[in-house]
């Protein structure tokens, strides 16, 4: 699959609030999530690296011990196993890389 209409990609609820379209190649997943204000991804690690871009919006990110405002253009890099938590201020756009494929989201 070279090229896609992210429209026609099918939006899920993750968890409450918080819907997601995946995209995967063979080695990479990216996420394109619209994300309710007031919205959590709950406490979570995995065995994926992350680099999350927020587009829209103002989120919390908190990486291991670590918190931060997160505001459109600001990216953060997610090390493999370490523990996250999102918690969305407003309603947020966010786009989300993994390697390897999130096989969960397929």
């Amino acid at each position: 699959m070279s090229f896609v209409e992210l429209k026609d990609v099918g939006q899920r609820e993750v968890v409450p609030g918080c819907r997601a379209r995946f995209v995967h190649s063979d080695s990479m997943t990216i996420s394109y999530w619209d994300l309710e204000a007031g919205a959590v991804i709950p406490d979570h690690a995995h065995p994926h690296e992350q680099i999350s871009t927020i587009v829209t919006g103002e989120m919390e990110l908190t990486i291991g011990d670590e918190k931060r405002l997160m505001r459109p253009g600001m990216v953060a890099v997610i090390p493999s196993g370490v523990r996250h938590i999102v918690h969305a201020l407003i309603e947020c756009y966010v786009i989300d890389v993994f390697h390897p494929v999130r096989e969960e989201y397929r």
